[in-house]
């Protein structure tokens, strides 16, 4: 197939495309605004490769993107593109409302045109997966795992503003028949994570020896899922899913932020030492307006219906990354040099 990914110069999104390149016979576009948090140099290993190509575009955009769809007929779409970090949408939310709901219904329109003028086999096979979050669901208590029955409950503009756009993406399928598929995903980590989230975040800061900021008392939990694992899941649900339904996406890696830092404190020490514990660089600070207290995934849809499992464990998967940023300087340096320099973002609503 040929597919569309939305995106795919971010975090998740380049993930998919060099697990598409790399592992699948499948095509990909690749289609972002390049906005702050994306970055070519992630999907660079690729780029060369025949059966990838890029499209510079913002999805808030009709025209540009019934242009997308004449001159690149893809067989399927793997949305991803969006404004995803929690803090930044407590400063200025309507960019979350405009790129993620406005822009998820400009996309959906776009496809389903495109859907209208397939036929045959080509038409059978389409599809249209929405990527979403676990924080559509709001907050769990000490126990209990979110399902795809769970009824959402947003907390943060971000979370709002995915829920809103999960809600859309279904009509699109009730209301025209396009043949979406939603998958609400838990906390991904890994290789190419832009470093204003939280562990990549850390580990620069503790290689740095900087202040390492944990909100609140660190107690929050969340489920940690390795992004390579995440990646070959949406290509699964993409290629074995059933339209209009939900699929949750989850690494069953349930740690308190407190936990994952220690833990990066810890491997730094081993393999990067320095002169005194990095856990001493830990610092509570005040926690975050509406911080979900913790949130956790049943996967087993995903895994009994379509056959997946995630490969990483916690353990696995942050030894993978704390070693990936060590060896990756010139990915990151830049970013912290310009783009973004750690500061903290959220307090406050911008006047």
């Amino acid at each position: 197939m040929r597919i569309l990914v939305t995106g795919g110069a971010g975090f998740i999104g380049s993930a998919v495309c060099r697990h598409l390149v790399r592992d699948t016979d499948h095509s990909v576009v690749n289609l972002d605004k390049l906005t702050y948090a994306a970055n070519l140099a992630s999907v660079e290993m690729v780029a060369g490769d025949p059966r990838y190509a890029f499209v510079r575009a913002d999805i808030c955009d009709a025209p540009a993107m019934a242009e997308v769809f004449r001159q690149h007929d893809p067989d399927a779409v793997l949305h991803l593109a969006a404004e995803s970090h929690v803090d930044r949408s407590i400063e200025g939310p309507s960019a979350f409302i405009e790129t993620n709901v406005v822009g998820t219904s400009v996309l959906l329109e776009a496809a389903r045109r495109h859907f209208e003028t397939l036929d045959g086999e080509r038409r059978e096979r389409f599809r249209f997966v929405h990527v979403s979050t676990d924080e559509v669901y709001g907050s769990l208590g000490p126990d209990g795992l979110f399902t795809e029955t769970t009824a959402y409950d947003p907390s943060s503009p971000y979370s709002a503003s995915k829920a809103a756009s999960d809600h859309v993406a279904i009509a699109w399928h009730r209301t025209y028949g396009l043949p979406v598929i939603v998958s609400n995903c838990s906390n991904n980590y890994g290789p190419h994570h832009f470093p204003e989230k939280l562990i990549p975040l850390m580990i620069l800061n503790a290689l740095e020896m900087k202040a390492l900021p944990v909100y609140g008392d660190g107690s929050n939990v969340r489920d940690w899922l390795y992004v390579e694992d995440h990646a070959r899941a949406l290509v699964t649900i993409l290629e074995r899913g059933r339209p209009g339904e939900k699929y949750n996406v989850g690494g069953r890696n349930e740690r308190t932020n407190l936990q994952v830092v220690e833990r990066i404190c810890d491997i730094l020490d081993r393999i990067a030492p320095a002169d005194r514990s990095r856990r001493e660089l830990i610092t509570f600070v005040t926690d975050r307006p509406g911080h979900d207290h913790r949130y956790a995934i049943d996967a087993g849809k995903l895994e009994g219906e379509l056959g997946w499992t995630a490969r990483e464990s916690f353990e696995s998967g942050i030894e993978k990354t704390v070693a990936w940023y060590l060896d990756n300087r010139r990915w990151w340096e830049p970013i912290r040099s310009g783009a973004y320099r750690g500061e903290r973002l959220g307090l406050k609503a911008r006047a």
